[in-house]
């Protein structure tokens, strides 16, 4: 007996616009702003509520994304973090003055090159790798995320990208087609990022996505739309109606390479979502100034700390949370306990993180501290449920959390699957000894003394900034669609959309 075949699935686009707002989604649809997405709500699966990841920041988000993964997995820790083997920090691009201050050809090399190459786990395949494995035509477009099998040489074929593979000569493994600003591309248009400048970045993914369409290169496309993430920094929430109405037109163009938006979802399947969301910037945290005495080291890797003496710390903003990481093995637990006493007492930091430890210097359980709720412990396998259904053993202040307990289950709606995010944070091999969560309203200066007060940002374990969209259109859900959704499904549906894994 023959096995029977599989049909053939649509073709797929994840179009990821960065900190797209479901309530400025909805504003903008309501306003007619956003029609090619307003018929993506209308036919698909609209959910308001998918959580991010934690820090709620764009590497973070980017790899739990293409991954599926935690960063206790996937080792991406943060915007700005620090390397213990190499005893240096890696800046991903915080602001264009933090790049200053650690070096424009060492932050490019970080974020081009080593993000995927060497701190993205090996040991945790992206959705382009499982899908190159399958002989699926995979895609891509300007993302931080893009490791799969197929190698990509820098471009030269114009006198702009000859000036950027000065620096950028190595090749990388990409899916088979790769457009990346104007560093790689697989193959020759007519389209042009202007280096991946705020503003240009939509229309250069708009124009190679058209083309890939227009020449049917793909079975999987990551359509990445990264300006509303910009306005939104720039301009605050409220920026968004007018961006978001820009990578409207984006994937009004890809759509009309079809034929129109019908002729599209006739043939694509559509992902649309946000990696997190924004809140507004009143404030700013300068937690180097504030840790100073413990001898900060500086982004230059000074000889002497803050105060003349050696380092003895790393301090890491990444906008809405921080982390502060111990120089000296013998001293960690010490500069543990100086730390998280002096961040309870810094005005804007709602939150701190660390994790207890056994007798083995084993982790036992997360800590989450606030300066006006005390402490919640907490810990898996518990009978506790959270809304994902994860079980989890609980001591201390759910006020901490905003948490209540209902019929055996967590509820915190203020903070959104903050056990299991939290958890994940603190479990990553990469990130420090102490995680901090800023409060509504405040951000942590970046190290160019830079900061969003009067825009908008991101990173915190809050909802304002954790909770964004997330839209099915053409493809099937989960059989058992989980009861929370969070940006760590989407590659599982992925996959199952292609006959990969159990969707």
């Amino acid at each position: 007996m023959e096995p029977v075949k599989r049909a053939t699935p649509p073709k797929l686009v994840l179009c990821v616009i960065d900190a797209l707002s479901p309530a400025m989604l909805e504003r903008a649809i309501a306003m007619g702003a956003a029609p090619v997405l307003a018929q993506l709500v209308e036919r698909g699966q609209y959910v308001p509520d998918c959580v991010s990841a934690f820090p709620s920041v764009t590497p973070v988000c980017a790899a739990s994304i293409v991954t599926g993964e935690g960063q206790d997995a996937h080792q991406i820790p943060a915007m700005n973090w620090f390397h213990r083997q190499e005893h240096r920090y890696i800046e991903y691009g915080s602001s264009f003055r933090a790049a200053q201050r650690f070096g424009i050809a060492r932050q490019l090399t970080d974020t081009v090159y080593n993000m995927n190459r060497a701190h993205l786990s090996e040991h945790t395949l992206t959705v382009f790798e499982s899908l190159d494995d399958a002989d699926v035509r995979t895609a891509g477009t300007t993302y931080l995320m893009y490791r799969g099998r197929h190698r990509h040489e820098p471009q030269r074929d114009t006198a702009l990208a000859r000036v950027v593979a000065t620096l950028m000569r190595h090749a990388v493994m990409g899916p088979r087609e790769l457009f990346y600003a104007d560093i790689f591309a697989s193959r020759r248009t007519t389209c042009r990022s202007a280096l991946g400048m705020p503003g240009v970045r939509d229309r250069h993914s708009g124009c190679v996505s058209s083309y890939m369409v227009e020449n049917d290169l793909f079975d999987f496309l990551l359509l990445s739309l990264p300006d509303n993430d910009w306005y939104s920094h720039k301009y605050g929430l409220d920026g968004q109606l007018h961006s978001i109405a820009l990578a409207d037109l984006q994937l009004a163009r890809v759509c009309d390479a079809a034929g129109g938006v019908d002729e599209f979802l006739a043939e694509y399947a559509v992902i649309a979502m946000a990696d997190h969301s924004q809140s507004d910037i009143s404030s700013a945290v300068a937690l180097q100034d504030e840790l100073a005495e413990l001898d900060v080291l500086g982004p230059a890797r000074p000889a002497l700390g803050s105060r003349g003496a050696e380092p003895r710390i790393a301090v890491c903003p990444s906008q809405r949370a921080a982390m502060v990481y111990a120089l000296h093995d013998l001293e960690r637990d010490a500069m543990r306990a100086s730390v998280t006493t002096r961040a309870l007492a810094i005005e804007g930091i709602e939150h701190v993180m660390w994790l207890g430890r056994d007798v083995h210097d084993e982790p036992s359980e997360g800590i989450i501290s606030s300066p006006t709720h005390g402490e919640l412990r907490f810990c898996p396998g518990g009978e506790l449920r959270d809304a994902r259904g994860a079980g989890w053993s609980v001591d201390g202040e759910l006020a901490v959390i905003g948490a209540s307990v209902r019929d055996g289950q967590i509820h915190a709606p203020a903070y959104p699957d903050a056990l299991a995010r939290a958890w994940s944070a603190l479990m990553c091999p990469t990130s420090g000894e102490v995680i901090m969560s800023a409060a509504p309203g405040y951000e942590f200066l970046d190290w160019g003394r830079q900061a969003h007060v009067g825009g908008g940002s991101h990173g915190s374990l809050h909802a304002c900034d954790s909770l964004g969209v997330l839209v099915i259109c053409g493809t099937e859900l989960p059989r058992t669609p989980p009861a929370q959704w969070a940006i760590r499904d989407v590659a599982s549906v992925v996959l199952g959309h292609f006959g990969l894994a159990e969707s």
